[in-house]
Formats: C-alpha cells, structure tokens, sequence
C-alpha cells in the first residue's frame, strides 16, 4: 500500500504518540491486560490513520478529450443546475462529491486543460452537507481552460475536515488524472459544469478518481 506524502507528518505523530503511551502505562506498572488493550487501540488507530492516508495505484481511464473524470472518490449527492457566484457568475451544472472518511482523499485533474484561476478561501467548518457550505466553509476554487469550455473544480472543507492542500498555480498545464490536490478527513469536492453538460452518473452512485466519468461536455 502507498502512503501519501500528507499523511507522512500526521503519521509520525500518531506512531510517536502510541508509542509514548505504551511507555508511560509500562513505566507507571500498567499490568498486561491494560497493556494489550493500550497496544490493540493503538494499531487500531495507526490503521485508521494509513487507510486514511492510503494512495492506491490506478491507471487513468483512455476517454474522449470531452469527457469529465471524477475528481475525487466519495457518493454523488448533488445534480443541479444552480448559479455559481465566484467565477461565472450564471447558471452552471452543479455535480457535488461527498468525501466519508473512508475514501481515499487525493483529487485529480478532471480534464486536460490549463489552470486559469484559483484561489483559497478560509471560512466555517459546517457539515459537508450544510446548503450553505459551498460559499461560507473554507474552500479552494480551481478553474480549467479547456478547448470543450472551462469547468471549475471546488474543494470543500466540512465540520472534520480542517486542512485543503492544493498544488495548481495559474499557467500551470493540467493533464487528466494528475494530482490537483488533497482534502484531509473527508468533506466534499463540487464541479461546475456549462449548462447542458450531459451527466454520466446518478444521485447516490459512487465513483473513483481517474477512473469514473462523470460528464460529457
């Protein structure tokens, strides 16, 4: 299994952390059983935390330069046509992808294209879910250029998660399925598509980055 390079310092500190507890139960005469449940809860920890960190290996799905890859894994749980005020300014197709902290949570590019725009925001950690979350929690806008019209990608911290990593700059070439960025412990990415964007998946279904389409511009 490959480690991301987020989860490196937040997997040290759990690692130093268990260890330190371990320890002191053992300098302070913990007897055995406390010290097996200590070491059990620590594992169980220290794999939450590597599955959480988890990179798996995937080969980029081969699709027409108009079709729109998942940016991230999670359960699509928004389908609409909605006004996007950031950037556009008009009426947009809105795909929304919720982030559990079970999926694996590096994001990657949707298309091929060319970064026009982007910008951090802090803000609120309000539930993933919340209507409000999209314009008031922290968040990090990216808008590709691309030659089937520009998307714009949303990364949406929640009430867990607490840390967006993005690594786009404006100028920089997109390539479909390369790192965008990093969401840690879980909330929601948005994509803002031109209205009559044909959508490829359904409320509810569950997709994987570099893997699943998602749209047809």
């Amino acid at each position: 299994m490959t480690i991301h390079r987020e989860g490196k310092g937040t997997i040290s500190v759990v690692l130093i952390f268990s260890i330190l507890i371990l320890l002191t139960a053992w300098r302070f005469g913990a007897g055995d059983v406390i010290l097996s449940l200590l070491g059990v809860g620590t594992l169980i920890l220290l794999s939450l935390v590597l599955q959480f960190f988890r990179y798996p290996q995937r080969t980029v799905a081969s699709v027409p330069d108009n079709f729109v890859l998942a940016p991230a894994d999670g359960k699509v749980v928004v389908i609409e046509d909605t006004i996007e005020t950031e950037y556009f300014e008009d009426e947009r197709l809105l795909i929304s992808i919720f982030m559990s902290p079970l999926n694996v949570h590096s994001n990657h590019h949707p298309i091929d294209g060319q970064i026009s725009y982007e910008r951090y925001h802090p803000g609120k950690y309000l539930v993933a879910w919340h209507p409000k979350s999209s314009t008031e929690n922290e968040r990090h806008t990216t808008v590709y250029a691309s030659t089937n019209g520009p998307i714009l990608i949303r990364q949406i911290a929640g009430a867990v998660a607490r840390r967006i990593v993005n690594y786009t700059k404006v100028g920089d070439s997109a390539s479909r399925g390369g790192e965008m960025g990093f969401i840690k412990f879980g909330s929601r990415v948005d994509i803002y598509l031109p209205v009559g964007t044909k959508h490829k998946v359904k409320l509810g279904q569950t997709v994987k980055s570099r893997i699943d389409v998602i749209a047809e511009l």
